[in-house]
């Protein structure tokens, strides 16, 4: 049958495609993988894990790996689950999409869900071309601007201080984080205390300050009262972030 990709289409896959690459790179699976049309999708009862990522560049991320990663898994001990293995692979993957916030990776039954119209799929198979993991990519429409009420300039400051008042006491997370660094599986497990970590970031250098997984600041760690505490040095705008 003749195909009836669309432009847009392509699109998607092609950003599917670099995707699934960087993905493939940090899967921990037991022989390397390479990013290829599909042929043949897995059951609907396979384990998928999603995650959504969110930013300039909003999307859906699935991924089908629960037999590339089996042996990762069995020498773990059962102490990592699937979409904790998974979870560097799907950052490396969304970062191709821009700056933004991956949400938490959640595992569930695929049910269908790498052949919707809107979902781009791509294999990632062995030497032999036989495939062992599936990856999926729904990108996100970015929002229209939503016409607002006309109301009269001082009402409308009211409103919206009463607004934004209602939600003062929200708590929300805020954490200081002072550098990363990615280790396979083997050495996590190893890990004993006096283990030493170097993290990538200079001794120094500012801490990130995030709430709620996002970086909103940046700041210097100090000691208040014989506790840790924070000194904000910079204010992260949303393109900064």
């Amino acid at each position: 049958m003749a195909s009836t990709r669309t432009t847009a289409d392509t699109d998607a896959v092609t950003t599917a495609s670099a995707a699934a690459a960087e993905l493939a790179r940090l899967l921990p699976s037991s022989v390397p993988l390479d990013v290829a049309p599909v042929t043949a999708l897995p059951a609907d009862d396979a384990v998928a894990v999603r995650a959504t990522f969110v930013g300039a560049t909003s999307a859906d991320l699935v991924v089908v790996a629960d037999a590339a990663v089996a042996e990762a898994l069995a020498g773990a001990g059962g102490t990592v689950s699937l979409a904790d293995a998974l979870r560097p692979a799907l950052e490396a993957a969304s970062a191709t999409l821009g700056a933004g916030v991956l949400d938490a990776a959640v595992a569930g039954p695929l049910a269908g869900g790498l052949d919707d119209d809107d979902v781009a799929a791509v294999a990632l198979v062995a030497a032999d071309g036989t495939a062992h993991a599936w990856f999926g990519l729904r990108l996100r429409p970015r929002p229209e601007s939503v016409p607002q009420q006309r109301s009269a300039p001082s009402q409308r400051g009211v409103d919206d201080r009463s607004a934004l008042r209602l939600l003062h006491d929200v708590e929300m997370t805020l954490t200081a984080e002072i550098g990363r660094t990615r280790l396979p599986v083997r050495q996590v497990l190893e890990l004993v205390p006096g283990t030493v970590l170097e993290l990538d970031r200079a001794a120094g250098a500012p801490a990130d300050v995030m709430v709620n997984g996002r970086l909103v600041a940046r700041g210097e760690v100090v000691v208040v009262d014989e506790e840790y505490g924070i000194r904000i040095t910079e204010i992260v705008g949303s393109e900064g972030a």
